[in-house]
């Protein structure tokens, strides 16, 4: 099992920066790849990062590209999203998922292919 938490939502005005957490315990935390996914009011859940076990490889939805980063520290056990010039559109319930990787290059970008979940973090973006 491995249990996720994340942390460090808030409310931003739009044009502004935030950096949410997620502290995974539970297993080797390097073995898993790692996701960001975002559920707003009424929308399904969507795909905003992926990175891989190391961090060598990441992929990003097209709506967050240029602006997002996912980052991890494995000797902290935890896997960032920073997010800069936000949107109101970036308003939702953020959540990270692991799924353990066999290979280095490894991102997975649909959430079906995730094996374990956060309870999540709210971002709001003020107008």
């Amino acid at each position: 099992q491995v249990q996720l938490v994340e942390s460090g939502g808030g409310l931003v005005q739009a044009g502004g920066s935030l950096r949410i957490s997620c502290v995974a315990s539970g297993r080797t935390f390097s073995n898993y790849a790692m996701g960001w996914f975002r559920q707003a009011p009424g929308k399904e859940r969507e795909f905003v990062a992926a990175i891989s076990w190391s961090g060598g490889n990441t992929f990003y939805a097209d709506s967050v590209k240029g602006r997002f980063t996912s980052s991890r520290d494995n000797a902290k056990n935890t896997v960032y999203l920073q997010m800069n010039s936000l949107k109101p559109e970036d308003t939702a319930v953020y959540y990270c998922a692991a799924v353990l990787s066999y290979t280095d290059s490894y991102v997975a970008i649909n959430r079906h292919q995730y094996d374990y979940w956060g309870q999540g973090t709210q971002v709001t973006v003020s107008s």
